[in-house]
């Protein structure tokens, strides 16, 4: 209760709320999308490869004093590089997206170590990079979150119809006229913007399970994209809302608490769906 209590008087906690709003948006829209094309290492290795960009984004700052150059713009780069270099050894060079993935996940996480370790000073601040800091969060990663939302959703809305095409029937998709390889590119940009996004939520290590268990959850209520996306996003507000409250008054780590309760409501919603199908 003492999380409610503080909601109305703390501007820190109402931001973490707005956070909380933003990142459910885009994350269940993109997160339905990513589970319905069975995709989710690909979130996995652009969480991962995000450190890269946080870390460029704390040498910067304190080992050169470019104080405009914030982690969140680091991740937002380091998320679209990650989805254009998997884009470019998948779609262009045919590679196999398995070494793709794994090659982005291993060279984000090696490079954002590096920079961290060549940053002066105590690294304070990687324990939030790595496991969340939504309490964290100030007026401009929101104004910065909202942006990246209406990008998400704008491009979404204009691509929807090519992005299921390409999704499901690629072959039947690409005889049809369709730029196959633009979608492809298009549709993991969409899904690192999203990863920056949930990355502030929940972390590097916890962004994956943001994206994919409200999905996966609301994939076991709804039968259509459509409903599931919007369920997702319901989902993923209320668990990532409750898991703040709950780890409030304790004192426990947001990220982790929040990434609990959504396995609980997956878990929940497979017991309901069986008795269901029994009764």
């Amino acid at each position: 209760m003492s999380f409610w209590h503080d909601l109305l008087r703390f501007p820190f906690l109402q931001y973490a709320v707005l956070a909380a709003v933003l990142a459910s948006v885009a994350g269940g829209v993109m997160g339905s999308l990513v589970v319905v094309r069975r995709t989710t290492y690909l979130a996995g290795a652009i969480s991962h490869c995000v450190l890269a960009g946080l870390g460029l984004a704390r040498f910067l700052q304190r080992g050169c004093g470019v104080e405009w150059f914030t982690p969140m713009l680091g991740a937002s780069l380091a998320a679209v590089a990650a989805a254009a270099l998997i884009a470019w050894l998948t779609v262009q060079h045919r590679q196999r997206t398995d070494t793709a993935l794994s090659i982005v996940w291993a060279s984000g996480m090696a490079i954002g170590v590096s920079f961290l370790a060549a940053t002066p000073g105590y690294q304070d601040d990687l324990m939030s990079y790595l496991f969340g800091s939504i309490l964290l969060v100030d007026p401009a990663e929101l104004a910065l979150m909202a942006g990246l939302d209406i990008l998400v959703l704008g491009i979404i809305g204009l691509f929807y119809n090519q992005l299921l095409a390409v999704g499901f029937q690629p072959e039947l998709a690409r005889l049809r006229g369709v730029r196959v390889a633009a979608v492809e590119t298009v549709f993991l940009l969409l899904t690192a913007l999203t990863v920056v996004l949930l990355v502030k939520v929940a972390g590097i290590v916890l962004a994956l399970a943001i994206m994919t268990l409200p999905a996966a959850t609301a994939g076991l209520l709804v039968r259509r994209l459509v409903p599931m996306m919007v369920v997702a996003a319901v989902i993923c507000f209320a668990t990532t809302v409750g898991g703040l409250a709950l780890s409030y008054g304790p004192g426990w780590p947001p990220g982790a608490t929040i990434v609990e309760l959504a396995v609980v409501v997956y878990l929940a919603a497979v017991a309901w769906r069986r008795w269901r199908r029994k009764s």
